[in-house]
Protein backbone atom coordinates (compact mmCIF):
# COMPACT_ATOMS: atom_id res chain seq x y z
CA UNK A 1 0.00 0.00 0.00
CA UNK A 2 1.42 3.48 -1.13
CA UNK A 3 1.53 5.78 1.84
CA UNK A 4 0.07 9.53 0.97
CA UNK A 5 1.80 12.53 2.54
CA UNK A 6 -0.33 15.85 2.04
CA UNK A 7 1.32 18.44 0.19
CA UNK A 8 -0.61 21.56 -0.20
CA UNK A 9 -3.89 22.34 -2.10
CA UNK A 10 -4.80 22.84 -5.83
CA UNK A 11 -5.65 26.41 -5.01
CA UNK A 12 -2.51 27.46 -3.41
CA UNK A 13 -0.79 25.95 -6.38
CA UNK A 14 -3.39 27.65 -8.82
CA UNK A 15 -2.60 31.04 -6.89
CA UNK A 16 1.11 30.84 -6.56
CA UNK A 17 1.34 29.42 -10.12
CA UNK A 18 3.89 26.56 -8.68
CA UNK A 19 4.43 25.03 -5.75
CA UNK A 20 8.03 23.24 -4.75
CA UNK A 21 8.99 20.53 -2.56
CA UNK A 22 12.09 18.07 -1.98
CA UNK A 23 12.03 14.13 -1.83
CA UNK A 24 14.81 11.46 -1.42
CA UNK A 25 14.60 9.27 -4.44
CA UNK A 26 15.31 5.67 -4.30
CA UNK A 27 19.02 6.27 -4.89
CA UNK A 28 19.19 8.10 -1.33
CA UNK A 29 19.46 11.78 -3.11
CA UNK A 30 17.44 14.70 -2.66
CA UNK A 31 15.27 15.66 -5.93
CA UNK A 32 13.17 19.31 -6.01
CA UNK A 33 9.86 18.08 -7.34
CA UNK A 34 7.72 21.08 -9.13
CA UNK A 35 3.84 21.08 -8.89
CA UNK A 36 2.09 23.66 -11.42
CA UNK A 37 -1.44 23.74 -12.51
CA UNK A 38 -3.19 21.35 -14.96
CA UNK A 39 -6.40 21.53 -16.58
CA UNK A 40 -8.98 20.25 -13.36
CA UNK A 41 -6.02 19.68 -11.13
CA UNK A 42 -2.09 19.89 -10.58
CA UNK A 43 0.68 17.94 -12.45
CA UNK A 44 3.76 17.05 -10.62
CA UNK A 45 7.18 17.05 -12.60
CA UNK A 46 11.32 16.48 -11.07
CA UNK A 47 12.73 20.21 -11.05
CA UNK A 48 14.64 19.75 -13.42
CA UNK A 49 14.80 20.50 -17.81
CA UNK A 50 15.41 17.68 -19.92
CA UNK A 51 18.12 19.75 -21.74
CA UNK A 52 20.72 21.09 -19.40
CA UNK A 53 19.20 19.92 -15.76
CA UNK A 54 18.27 23.38 -15.45
CA UNK A 55 16.07 23.92 -12.59
CA UNK A 56 12.45 25.30 -13.76
CA UNK A 57 11.83 26.80 -10.11
CA UNK A 58 15.07 28.18 -8.80
CA UNK A 59 13.37 28.87 -5.46
CA UNK A 60 11.29 31.39 -6.70
CA UNK A 61 8.54 30.20 -8.49
CA UNK A 62 8.26 28.40 -11.54
CA UNK A 63 7.65 30.50 -14.95
CA UNK A 64 4.29 29.31 -16.14
CA UNK A 65 2.59 31.03 -18.92
CA UNK A 66 -0.62 30.00 -20.95
CA UNK A 67 -0.50 26.32 -19.30
CA UNK A 68 3.68 26.17 -20.27
CA UNK A 69 6.34 26.16 -17.94
CA UNK A 70 9.16 28.32 -19.02
CA UNK A 71 12.51 26.96 -18.93
CA UNK A 72 15.00 29.94 -17.45
CA UNK A 73 18.25 28.84 -18.77
CA UNK A 74 17.10 28.65 -22.86
CA UNK A 75 13.42 29.90 -23.21
CA UNK A 76 12.20 26.17 -23.91
CA UNK A 77 8.57 25.90 -22.70
CA UNK A 78 6.92 22.44 -21.54
CA UNK A 79 3.33 21.26 -21.44
CA UNK A 80 2.20 21.85 -17.74
CA UNK A 81 -0.01 18.72 -18.59
CA UNK A 82 1.66 16.37 -20.51
CA UNK A 83 5.57 17.24 -19.44
CA UNK A 84 6.48 17.45 -23.13
CA UNK A 85 8.39 19.79 -25.06
CA UNK A 86 7.77 20.75 -28.53
CA UNK A 87 10.30 23.54 -29.23
CA UNK A 88 13.83 25.24 -28.25
CA UNK A 89 16.97 23.13 -26.90
CA UNK A 90 14.63 21.00 -25.34
CA UNK A 91 12.37 19.74 -28.20
CA UNK A 92 10.87 15.92 -28.22
CA UNK A 93 11.87 15.16 -24.64
CA UNK A 94 9.41 15.03 -21.79
CA UNK A 95 9.77 16.12 -17.98
CA UNK A 96 10.03 12.91 -15.40
CA UNK A 97 6.65 12.66 -13.67
CA UNK A 98 6.27 12.12 -10.02
CA UNK A 99 3.03 10.15 -8.68
CA UNK A 100 0.40 12.60 -6.99
CA UNK A 101 -3.41 12.45 -6.00
CA UNK A 102 -5.96 15.44 -5.24
CA UNK A 103 -8.69 14.66 -3.15
CA UNK A 104 -11.35 16.97 -2.44
CA UNK A 105 -8.91 19.93 -3.50
CA UNK A 106 -5.85 18.37 -1.17
CA UNK A 107 -2.93 17.11 -3.29
CA UNK A 108 -1.01 14.04 -2.15
CA UNK A 109 2.31 12.23 -2.77
CA UNK A 110 1.82 9.02 -3.48
CA UNK A 111 4.83 7.96 -5.18
CA UNK A 112 6.57 4.94 -3.90
CA UNK A 113 9.73 5.85 -5.25
CA UNK A 114 10.22 8.72 -3.06
CA UNK A 115 9.91 10.16 0.41
CA UNK A 116 8.82 13.26 1.42
CA UNK A 117 11.66 15.48 3.05
CA UNK A 118 10.16 19.30 3.53
CA UNK A 119 7.74 22.13 1.73
CA UNK A 120 11.08 24.09 -0.62
CA UNK A 121 14.12 23.97 -2.53
CA UNK A 122 16.81 21.55 -1.26
CA UNK A 123 18.46 23.12 1.75
CA UNK A 124 22.10 22.14 0.52
CA UNK A 125 22.50 19.93 3.65
CA UNK A 126 20.39 16.61 3.10
CA UNK A 127 22.55 15.11 0.95
CA UNK A 128 25.56 15.92 3.02
CA UNK A 129 26.82 12.86 5.41
CA UNK A 130 30.31 13.58 5.27
CA UNK A 131 32.66 15.53 7.95
CA UNK A 132 32.24 19.12 7.92
CA UNK A 133 35.33 21.16 7.08
CA UNK A 134 37.20 22.67 10.16
CA UNK A 135 40.01 23.99 7.99
CA UNK A 136 41.01 27.51 9.04
CA UNK A 137 43.85 27.60 5.93
CA UNK A 138 43.10 31.07 4.44
CA UNK A 139 45.10 32.54 1.13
Amino acid sequence: MTVRHRLTTVERVRDERSWLFTVRNEYGESTEVLLVPCEGGVEAWVNRCTHQNQRLDTGHGATVRDGEIVCPRHGSTLDSCSGYCDNGAAAGTTLRSVEIDVDNGVVYLTDAAVSYLHDGEITGDEDDDGPSSTSHISF
